[in-house]
């Protein structure tokens, strides 16, 4: 676990593809040594219409959702490892940022449904 969701500016499409960008914040997730892979869940959203500080300069937010109980430096961490992974993207114009959010383990609910 965690929810790695990917909200972009799909003006960056022609630069970075949706999947380069999933696999770069896999890597990262990896990298922290918080999480197995198979439990990474990733996933993304392109935005037509945005502003960024009243500009139309491009951006990626990563919002990492993840159960509570990782400390504080823990957390920082992955949030750099992440913001060093779209650094490498070499983007020009572009706003990056990374937030996580803690998911109460007392309340988190999780089934997998599989086909017969």
């Amino acid at each position: 676990m965690p929810h790695c969701i990917l909200e972009y500016s799909q003006n960056l499409e022609q630069e970075v593809p949706p999947a380069e960008l999933l696999e770069a914040a896999k890597e990262a997730c990896v990298a922290s040594n918080l999480f197995s892979v198979e439990d990474i869940k990733l996933r993304s959203s392109a935005y037509k219409s945005f502003t960024t500080g009243g500009q139309e300069d491009a951006f990626i937010h990563v919002m990492i959702r993840l159960l509570s109980g990782r400390t504080k430096e823990e957390k920082k961490q992955l949030s750099t490892l992440m913001l060093n992974a779209l650094t490498e993207f070499s983007l020009k114009d572009v706003s990056l940022s990374v937030e996580l959010c803690d998911m109460d383990r007392d309340t988190y609910a999780k089934r997998v449904v599989l086909s017969q």
